[in-house]
């Protein structure tokens, strides 16, 4: 910074101003300090102003190892964000988010200096884990966070199961199945009370859920169970993997959507439009949650000390050809 300061006439504290994006530096200035940065082919040592600063140009991301779409979009999504920001990010997964794993990554990822860490917490022992979040670093949570107590951004998973399951009633089906995700996951949960909420205010006693694990398989397998009960005819699935595996059980036993059945899935994947017949999904956006977490994460790095913040997503039905009036 020394030669470039030295080359382009200015003071080191011009160039810095420069490099930082500062507005108080005159067109011609800046203009003459890049001109320089060029001809010297000066790039900014990243390791020294960590340990000038006492922080990287990077962001820490805590995820689940999980190769499901919501975590991974999300995650996708965070780090094309960040990137735009220009931060890099560093990436932990762990296979489970606990208070012990939880620590140890937001550790790690404090000795990397980075600047800020969003965690993407889609499972029930988050609750706990985020007891540990008095971390010496901004933290911002995707999908769990106790009211008040972290910023985060959340999807609207109860509204979304709810959107799904009126939409089959108001079709005129007299009751909805659902095939739920894991207990363990919040969104699961979720979505059942989401599920159960739009039956009881129909005055429809809700029948048993049938549970699934995301998989198709799972969905197959419930799809066996349901194939079998003909006064089932509206099937509300947790995800559109299951609601995948729960059309080819249908379909293996001859019940014809959505003459017989209409099925509605959740997340709306790249390939729900070309299943057969194509998928009537709630839309989850994921880039969205992705990108917010990372703006309210550089609001808390722009004013420490900021107060909690949350960002509720709601998701939106994308009518395609499962469904139909009973």
């Amino acid at each position: 910074m020394t030669d470039v300061a030295r080359v382009a006439r200015v003071s080191h504290q011009t160039v810095s101003r420069v490099l930082n994006g500062h507005p108080n530096v005159r067109p011609e200035t800046r203009i003459r300090v890049l001109d320089a940065i060029e001809q010297l082919g000066y790039r900014p040592n990243l390791a020294a102003r960590a340990l000038a600063t006492g922080r990287s140009n990077a962001l820490g991301l805590v995820t689940l190892d999980s190769m499901l779409l919501g975590p991974v979009a999300t995650m996708y999504a965070v780090e094309q964000a960040a990137r735009r920001a220009g931060y890099s990010v560093s990436i932990r997964s762990q296979s489970s988010i606990d208070r012990a794993s939880l620590a140890d990554s937001l550790s790690h990822l404090v000795q990397q200096s980075v600047a800020g860490a969003i965690v993407i917490a889609p499972v029930a022992t988050t609750d706990s884990a985020l007891e540990v979040l008095s971390a010496e670093i901004p933290i911002v949570v995707v999908e769990a966070a106790p009211q008040g107590e972290v910023s985060a951004v959340i999807a609207e998973q109860q509204k979304g199961a709810y959107i799904a399951t009126k939409h089959l009633l108001d079709l005129g089906h007299r009751t909805v199945a659902h095939i739920s995700g894991p207990s363990d996951w919040i969104e699961a949960r979720e979505r059942v009370v989401g599920w159960r909420r739009a039956l009881e205010e129909a005055g429809v006693e809700p029948p048993a859920v049938i549970m699934g694990d995301w998989s198709a398989q799972s969905g197959y397998d419930a799809g066996r169970l349901i194939a079998d009960a003909s006064e089932i005819t509206a099937v509300f699935a947790a995800n559109d993997n299951m609601a995948l595996g729960l059309l080819r059980a249908l379909n293996e036993r001859g019940r014809l959507i959505p003459r017989d059945l209409s099925v509605v899935g959740f997340d709306d994947v790249a390939e729900a439009a070309f299943f057969s017949p194509p998928l009537t999904t709630i839309r989850q956006d994921f880039a969205a949650m992705g990108s917010r977490a990372v703006e309210l994460l550089l609001r808390q790095l722009a004013a420490p000390g900021r107060k909690v913040e949350r960002i509720e997503l709601t998701p939106e039905l994308v009518l395609r050809e499962s469904t139909a009036e009973a």
